[in-house]
């Protein structure tokens, strides 16, 4: 091969770096916001999945009602996530499996990562039966 040659090859390969560059953090990038999207989700619908549930066992104690539940819930989702996701917490008298109980009901607004779509809403609930005096 010939010097000309080699140039004229080195000059038509210029700039190729920079555009296999785009191209792969195109993709890249979109694929990273999604599992970090998925797994925020999942870290934040577990936090309160436990915090009602801890909420409605507290609630269902002999000394306790459904108000006490949901103060609890507030103060497990605020000590462990942000304040904003505590704003829609409500107990309630309910049956679990035709004994008497207690339900907390959480619902959220998990903000999205990138720049698509609106914020998902979470709705999560727990359970637990009454304590019966002897």
């Amino acid at each position: 091969m010939s010097a000309r040659t080699d140039r004229c090859v080195r000059r038509s390969e210029r700039g190729a770096a920079v555009v296999d560059f785009v191209l792969v953090v195109v993709v890249l990038v979109p694929l990273f916001l999604a599992i970090m999207q998925v797994a925020l989700v999942l870290h934040i619908r577990n936090s309160l999945v436990a915090a009602a549930s801890e909420g409605a066992r507290y609630a269902a104690t002999i000394d306790r009602g459904p108000a006490d539940g949901a103060e609890r819930t507030r103060e497990l989702i605020e000590s462990s996530l942000a304040d904003r996701f505590a704003d829609d917490v409500t107990a309630s008298q309910t049956r679990v499996d035709g004994y008497p109980g207690i339900e907390v009901d959480v619902s959220a607004n998990v903000p999205t990562l990138g720049l698509w779509g609106p914020a998902i809403t979470l709705h999560v609930s727990g359970h637990a039966v009454e304590e019966q005096t002897p």
